[in-house]
C-alpha cells in the first residue's frame, strides 16, 4: 500500500463537515477512538482560526467544569474535543443558542461513544445537533485516490464497471489490506508493533472507555464477547451462540453487545427489504468496525489467510466481506443524502449489502473471496433485481480476480480494488 507523498492524508469527511456547518448549528463528530477525530477537529479549527478545547486534557477539563458558561463563550465555531467528558458543555451551548439565536456553525464537537449512548447527551440540543460518524481511513484515502464508486454506479453502472477493465491486485495484496485495516496509528506499524497497538486499543476501550460509559462488572466477559463477535463478523448475529459458556445472564450479554456498539467496536447491519418477501430474514448481521482489528482479535495472520486450508479460507471470506462493507459504508457517509444500508436474505439466497438511495433506487453488492464468479454466485442479486424491478440500479459481485465486466442485465462482476479507484 502506498500513500500521499507528503505523508498527509486528506480526509473526505472534512469536506462533509465544511458543508454541514453552513446549515447546522452544532455538528458532532462521533466514531471509534484513535480514528482521527481530534486531527480532523484541529484541521477544521486551524482553517477557521479558532482554538480547540481539549477535554481529554485533565487541566482543561477541570477549568471547563469550573466555569462551563465562560468556556463556551468564545468565537464561533466553538471546537470541543471529547465533549462527553463534560456533558455540561452541551447545556452551556444550548443556553448560548437560546440567548444569541440558533446560528449555523456555532459549534463542532467530537466524541468517542455513540451520541445516544449517554441519555443526557442524547436529550441535549435536540433538533440543533447533526451527528456525523467518522470511520477508519478508506483505502482511497490511504492511496490518495478520490474513490467514487457509489456515485458512478448510480449515474451509469455500465460505464463505472468498464472504466477499469482489469486489475493487477493479487490475493496476497488483498490479504495485506484486510490485515492492516484503516486505523491511522495501526497503519504506521508492522508485525508485532501493530499487534501491540491493537492489544492496547482493545484494553483501553474495555478498561477505560467502557467503564466511563457503563459500570461494567465483568470486564473479562466483555472482552470474551468481543472476540466471539469477531468470530461472527460478516454473518448473521447470533447472541445466544456468542454468549454460550460465558458466566453472565442473557440480559447482561445483550447490554454488553449494545455497549460494544456504543464504543464503535462492532456494528449491526440490519436486515433490509422485509416488505419485499414474507420469508426475508429479519436478523441483522454483525461486523467488526475495522478488518485489521477483527483479524487481530481472531489471531489471523497473512500466512494463515493465504493458505487453502478450509478454516482459513472461510475466515478470510468473512473478513473480506467486513472489509468491503466497511469501505462502502465510508463512501456512503460522504454523500449528501439519506441512505438506507442493510443486507437481504430470502431462503438460501442472500445479498451482502444493499444501499437504498433517497429516491428508492438500489445498488447491491455480493462479496466473494474467489478469483472467479460463477452463475450460482449471483442468485441473490438476480432475485433482488427481479423483486425490485426498475428500482434495481445495479448489482455488483466483487471478487479477487482481475477482470471487470457485465455478466447480464444490471448485474456486474468487478475486482475488489474498484472500491478505491477514481472513476471518471
Amino acid at each position: 500500500m502506498s500513500g500521499p507523498s507528503d505523508g498527509v492524508i486528506q480526509r473526505r469527511v472534512l469536506e462533509v463537515l465544511a458543508g454541514l456547518v453552513i446549515d447546522e448549528p452544532v455538528v458532532a463528530l462521533h466514531g471509534p477512538r484513535s480514528v482521527g477525530k481530534s486531527t480532523l477537529l484541529n484541521s477544521f479549527a486551524a482553517a477557521n482560526d479558532v482554538d480547540v478545547i481539549d477535554l481529554d486534557d485533565p487541566a482543561t477539563r477541570d477549568a471547563v467544569e469550573a466555569n462551563t458558561g465562560a468556556a463556551v463563550s468564545g468565537p464561533a465555531p466553538l471546537c470541543v474535543d471529547e465533549y462527553q467528558k463534560v456533558p455540561d458543555v452541551l447545556d452551556a451551548i444550548k443556553a448560548r443558542l437560546n440567548r444569541e439565536g440558533t446560528q449555523a456553525g456555532t459549534a463542532v464537537l467530537t466524541g468517542s461513544t455513540r451520541h445516544d449512548a449517554i441519555p443526557r447527551t442524547a436529550q441535549s440540543l435536540t433538533g440543533r445537533m447533526h451527528v456525523l460518524t467518522v470511520l477508519p481511513l478508506s483505502q482511497g484515502e490511504i492511496e490518495a485516490q478520490r474513490e467514487n464508486l457509489l456515485v458512478a454506479l448510480r449515474s451509469d453502472p455500465a460505464a463505472a464497471i468498464s472504466a477499469h477493465p482489469s486489475s493487477t491486485t493479487t490475493r496476497t495484496q488483498y490479504v495485506e489490506r484486510v490485515m492492516a485495516g484503516g486505523f491511522p496509528l495501526a497503519l504506521r506499524r508492522q508485525g508485532a508493533a501493530r499487534a501491540r497497538w491493537f492489544s492496547d486499543y482493545v484494553r483501553l476501550s474495555i478498561e477505560r472507555d467502557a467503564m466511563e460509559l457503563a459500570q461494567v462488572r465483568q470486564r473479562q466477559v466483555l472482552r470474551d464477547l468481543l472476540n466471539r463477535l469477531a468470530g461472527q463478523t460478516g454473518q448473521v448475529l447470533n447472541v445466544a451462540a456468542a454468549s454460550r459458556g460465558l458466566d453472565a445472564h442473557r440480559q447482561t450479554i445483550d447490554g454488553y453487545v449494545r455497549l460494544l456498539e456504543d464504543l464503535f467496536l462492532v456494528f449491526r447491519l440490519p436486515a433490509w427489504g422485509k416488505q419485499l418477501r414474507a420469508r426475508a430474514s429479519k436478523q441483522p448481521k454483525v461486523h467488526v468496525v475495522d478488518s485489521g482489528l477483527c483479524a487481530w482479535l481472531l489471531g489471523s495472520s497473512a500466512a494463515k489467510l493465504a493458505t487453502l486450508d478450509p478454516t482459513h479460507l472461510s475466515q478470510f471470506g468473512h473478513l473480506l466481506e467486513s472489509f468491503v462493507v466497511g469501505e462502502l459504508r465510508k463512501q456512503a457517509s460522504w454523500l449528501d443524502e439519506p441512505l438506507t444500508l442493510g443486507h437481504w436474505r430470502v431462503d438460501d439466497d442472500e445479498v451482502d449489502l444493499v444501499i437504498e438511495f433517497d429516491d428508492g433506487g438500489v445498488v447491491s453488492f455480493e462479496v466473494k473471496a474467489n478469483e472467479r464468479i460463477a452463475g450460482k454466485d449471483l442468485r441473490g442479486l438476480r432475485r433482488l433485481r427481479d423483486s425490485l424491478g426498475d428500482r434495481f440500479i445495479a448489482g455488483v459481485a466483487f471478487s479477487t480476480g482481475a477482470r471487470s465486466y457485465t455478466f447480464e442485465d444490471r448485474i456486474h462482476v468487478a475486482p475488489i480494488d474498484r472500491l478505491w479507484r477514481t472513476i471518471i
